[in-house]
């Protein structure tokens, strides 16, 4: 039989060479010249990513499409806010708002049902989604008027 002092070495030798291994390899990696260049890269990249709108709006004349397009941002704004992700949540809840046939009245059951600092922080986003509709939809009858 192995004694418990004996397990106890082994483990403390196991966990010992593990740290050190942990240790060679940070060191191997922050001394590749490449290293930095791409931790840039990368955050450049997320920092983009956090930055460009993650929903395209649909077409407004389409009725069947914005209803579509309204359900399913509910929806994923809902699950969202349920996951405590905060800003993706809002983000969807705004788009639908946006493309809202009724928004006074969607803002009032909103109001009752989302806690105040996501409502509050709802109403901030507002404008800035207002205005990317107004900037799309201007997009596209430019883009309707130059094939006509």
């Amino acid at each position: 039989m192995v004694s418990k002092a004996a397990i106890g070495l082994a483990a403390g030798i196991c966990g010992t060479l593990f740290i050190g291994y942990c240790i060679y390899f940070d060191r191997k990696r922050r001394s590749d010249p490449n290293f930095r260049r791409k931790l840039k890269e990368r955050r450049k990249a997320r920092k983009a990513a956090n930055k460009a709108p993650t929903t395209k709006l649909p077409d407004l004349k389409d009725h069947e499409a914005v209803q579509r397009f309204f359900l399913q941002e509910v929806q994923l704004g809902e699950e969202l806010l349920a996951q405590s992700d905060l800003e993706g949540g809002v983000e969807h809840l705004g788009n639908a708002v946006a493309v809202c046939g009724q928004p006074n009245q969607l803002l009032q059951v909103l109001q009752q049902t989302l806690p105040p600092q996501v409502f509050h922080l709802l109403l901030q986003r507002l404008p800035a989604l207002g205005q990317r509709l107004v900037a799309q939809t201007a997009a596209a009858s430019m883009v309707e008027e130059e094939l006509e």
